[in-house]
This record gives C-alpha cells, sequence and structure tokens, in this order.
C-alpha cells in the first residue's frame, strides 16, 4: 500500500478523520493456541479507510517483504547478507 500524507498543496491531512468508527469485524485469531474470535475496528493502515481514492500500486516483492509470522522470517529475503 503507498499512501500519500499531504494533499496537492503540501498540506498535512488530518489522517483521524478517514477513519470510520461505525464499522466493524469479526477475525479469527488465536489466543493462549486456542482460536478465538475478535470484533475489530479497522483503522488507517489495515486497508479498511473510509472515504480514501485507493490505487493499487504493484511493486517488485524485492521492496515488499512483510513479517506476518515467524517463519516469514526464514525467507532469504530476511536473512543476513554474507
Amino acid at each position: 500500500m503507498v499512501c500519500y500524507n499531504k494533499d496537492c498543496k503540501g498540506n498535512k491531512f488530518d489522517l483521524n478523520k478517514f477513519v470510520d468508527s461505525s464499522t466493524c469485524f469479526i477475525s479469527e485469531k488465536t489466543y493462549n493456541g486456542k482460536p478465538i474470535k475478535v470484533l475489530e475496528h479497522p483503522g488507517l493502515w489495515n486497508g479498511s479507510m473510509a472515504d480514501w481514492l485507493t490505487i493499487f500500486v504493484e511493486v517488485p516483492l524485492i521492496t515488499f517483504n512483510p513479517v506476518k509470522e515467524l517463519n516469514d522470517l526464514l525467507r532469504k529475503e530476511h536473512q543476513p547478507k554474507n
């Protein structure tokens, strides 16, 4: 995701204005090794931004290597360079 936090005149957006606090969703997670369901309120950075113009930009894989679980650290992109 690419996010520009200034308008065309260089003024910073008030990002709190773009959170829709009336929405929510249920996600499945684990807690103490047991599956649970969690009620989540979307924020700015989880893809639930309200009233934003959204454009998806494809970037080379080397520029985007998220770590969402422990095994992601085993990928070659996250290993020390020799």
